[in-house]
């Protein structure tokens, strides 16, 4: 591991012990800072897959029913759903149940929810190509045993004490690399990085979705499956972790 990733990791690390010593806020007030970091959470993961409902417009959608002249049915389902699948993660991190290809499934079929329906929950069977890749993912008949593997890696890096960032990092990188089903990978494996941060104490960390970000986001994502180099896309995500963190502590902090 390069220095600059362990020195990101250290930072990310005082943060969050910052962040668990602050004396419980107010419920009402945390739950407003809760809420407006998982509806920017869900405007910029949609916003990578082309959704074009913008921030104000996705909290309108998600928070209060309002239907979005000029917006399709489908990006309308999309806010609802990502931010359902919010609260299942959550519900999933507080509940301490350890990630399983059953909860990346049911991930999956919430994201899909009235856009899918013969695909919700379910690995891809036809081969595919991802536009603007190098990376071809695998099979569809080599799907099942790379997932089985995937979570045996997964396993493995918690048995031998890896940092929960570069976990949550992998189990994102890794999911994206399979490429398990025909629609909805981008978000799953958002929302499974997000996951296993939740339940080690870190709050919701948002990939931003900005022209510049989104490049930078797909060019690491690009090294790691075509270079089988995963530093690039780690130090991302720990970028990412601290920014969160900081603006997090900034809010509640004052």
């Amino acid at each position: 591991m390069k220095k600059e990733l362990k020195n990101i990791l250290a930072q990310a690390d005082t943060l969050k012990a910052r962040l668990q010593a602050i004396r419980p806020l107010d419920v009402e007030a945390l739950n407003k800072i809760k809420v407006a970091f998982e509806m920017e959470y869900t405007y910029d993961s949609n916003k990578i897959e082309g959704n074009t409902l913008t921030l104000q417009e996705t909290v309108l959608v998600v928070s209060e029913g309002v239907t979005i002249g000029g917006k399709s049915m489908r990006e309308h389902l999309e806010a609802i759903n990502h931010a359902q699948a919010i609260e299942f993660i959550k519900d999933i991190a507080r509940a301490d149940i350890d990630i399983t290809e059953r909860i990346i499934r049911e991930i999956h079929t919430i994201i899909l929810h009235g856009i899918n329906k013969e695909k919700a929950g379910k690995y891809r069977d036809v081969p595919v190509m991802i536009v603007g890749s190098r990376h071809l993912p695998p099979q569809p008949y080599l799907i099942q045993p790379q997932m089985e593997n995937f979570m045996f890696e997964y396993k493995a890096m918690e048995t031998s004490g890896t940092h929960p960032i570069i976990i949550a990092a992998y189990l994102h990188d890794e999911l994206v690399k399979i490429h398990p089903f025909i629609d909805g990978n981008g978000r799953t494996s958002r929302l499974l990085m997000n996951l296993y941060l939740l339940s080690k104490g870190y709050s919701i960390t948002s990939l931003k979705a900005d022209n510049e970000a989104k490049q930078a986001y797909y060019t690491a994502l690009e090294q790691s499956h075509t270079e089988d180099n995963r530093e690039p896309f780690y130090l991302l995500v720990a970028n990412a972790v601290v920014q969160s963190l900081e603006k997090y502590l900034n809010v509640v902090e004052g």
